[in-house]
């Protein structure tokens, strides 16, 4: 008889575990509103390249543009610089390439 009700007991819980997996456990609320959001990119960032030489940084690079201190902040300088050159990171510059750098002289 023990036999049987460890049996059954175990057939119950591989029931239990597959019906969870399959259906889940708590009742999902039925939503017959449908939302959908879109987004609009508008890339309205200035920019001009620059060819990188030796000991020149993003940073340097965008100071010696302003001929002074950066209008923003340096992560904001660092993000527009990866947005303008596809998630490049200002780490990653190649000495003789060209990349494009935000213009941030026509904000001021």
């Amino acid at each position: 008889m023990k036999k049987l009700a460890g049996f059954l007991f175990i057939v119950l819980v591989v029931y239990s575990i597959y019906n969870d997996l399959n259906y889940g456990s708590l009742p999902t609320p039925v939503s017959t509103n449908k939302i959908e959001a879109k987004t609009v990119s508008q890339d309205t960032t200035s920019y001009y390249e620059q060819e990188i030489h030796p000991g020149d940084t993003v940073l340097s690079i965008l100071e010696r543009n302003l001929d002074g201190p950066l209008p923003v902040s340096i992560t904001e300088a660092v993000a527009d610089f990866q947005e303008l050159n596809d998630g490049t990171p200002p780490e990653e510059i190649i000495i003789g390439n060209s990349y494009k750098f935000p213009n941030y002289s026509q904000s001021q």
